[in-house]
């Protein structure tokens, strides 16, 4: 940690409008990850007169100095980049602006995600070395650690170069977070046979060969449990693909544990068993464990969230923002990016 900022607290801003069930759920979401780790500042975006009066209702108590005013509120059904220009005092372009213009160290937001994605690139920036942003997917593994599946949705057009440059973003990234020393990386395709691909997958797998990266070759869907590599790179739009899958694989077990139940007492009995083991063995997969997920190479901290995110999923995207910003990751990316830079 720099000297400057280790006398300064980390800023967090919270948009308190964004999401389904805004504000009330992050407003219990943000004032219980003060409890937990009051070693930042916290600042809620958004209507002022409809935050204080949600606090009231479910009697929470609110410093009605966290509250940062935003009028306009973009909704889910916008579209991302004209909301941005048609809704200027939007809590989500409020939001990024307090970054951009160092009043907020990192911005978390529930609301539509792609104007989240839009408004954190436009107005934040960039790191100088990315040319695209991108968003991962953190899957849990047979082998007890996570793996990371770059993109997971930012784009649906990939080149070489931005699959390079995610497979460096990842590599810092697990390093810190999840405290994997050298993270290895593969390019997801069809087979692991480096003759195996497409032309992106092809160039992708030469610029990494020749890189710094911990490059272990292709690897398949089935890899990603499995945990074979660490971080997987692919295009955003098989990203978003497995992401949207991966989650739909709890709400299948227990739509089929349901029903099973349903067929009689004996087998209510025994789904009872299986449903309590099910849930501790597979609670990593919960969506409310990681919050949300980090736009990585955007000049600044953005955490995207569910739409439907939960009180517990509002507190732990707050707390890994802080996270971030503890370890000093967007410095980390620079260095990274510089230091990982293929030389021709």
């Amino acid at each position: 940690m720099t000297k400057n900022q280790s006398n300064i607290k980390c800023r967090i801003a919270v948009d308190a409008m964004g999401g389904d069930y805004a504000p009330k759920n992050e407003l219990i979401g943000a004032l219980d990850a003060l409890k937990d780790s009051n070693d930042f500042e916290l600042l809620l975006v958004g209507d002022k007169e409809k935050i204080i009066s949600t606090a009231r209702e479910n009697n929470l108590d609110l410093d009605e100095n966290l509250i940062y005013h935003a009028s306009q509120v973009i909704e889910m059904s916008d579209t991302p980049t004209a909301a941005i220009k048609t809704k200027p005092d939007s809590s989500l372009v409020v939001g990024a602006k307090l970054v951009k213009e160092k009043k907020a160290d990192a911005f978390v937001s529930a609301g539509n995600t792609g104007a989240m994605m839009a408004a954190s690139t436009l107005i934040m920036g960039r790191i100088e070395g990315v040319s695209r942003p991108t968003i991962g997917a953190t899957f849990p593994t047979v082998q007890n650690k996570f793996c990371m599946v770059f993109d997971a949705g930012a784009s649906v057009d990939s080149k070489p170069q931005h699959l390079f440059e995610y497979s460096v973003l990842g590599t810092i990234f697990a390093k810190e977070i999840y405290n994997t020393s050298n993270p290895t990386v593969g390019i997801l395709n069809v087979g692991e046979e480096e003759s195996k691909g497409n032309e992106l997958t092809f160039s992708t797998y030469k610029l990494l060969k020749e890189s710094k990266i911990n490059f272990r070759g292709n690897v398949e869907g089935r890899d990603i449990l499995k945990g074979t590599v660490d971080i997987v790179v692919c295009d955003g739009f098989v990203g978003n693909i497995i992401l949207k899958f991966g989650e739909s694989v709890l709400t299948f077990l227990r739509t089929r544990i349901r029903n099973y139940a349903d067929k009689g007492i004996v087998n209510k009995l025994k789904a009872l068993i299986v449903k309590s083991v099910l849930r501790a063995s597979l609670s990593d997969m919960d969506y409310q464990t990681h919050g949300g997920v980090p736009l990585l190479g955007v000049n600044g901290i953005s955490i995207i969230g569910h739409g439907s995110s939960s009180p517990l999923a509002i507190k732990n995207m707050i707390l890994r923002a802080k996270e971030m910003y503890d370890k000093q990751l967007i410095q980390k990316f620079e260095r990274a990016l510089k230091e990982y830079a293929i030389t021709k």
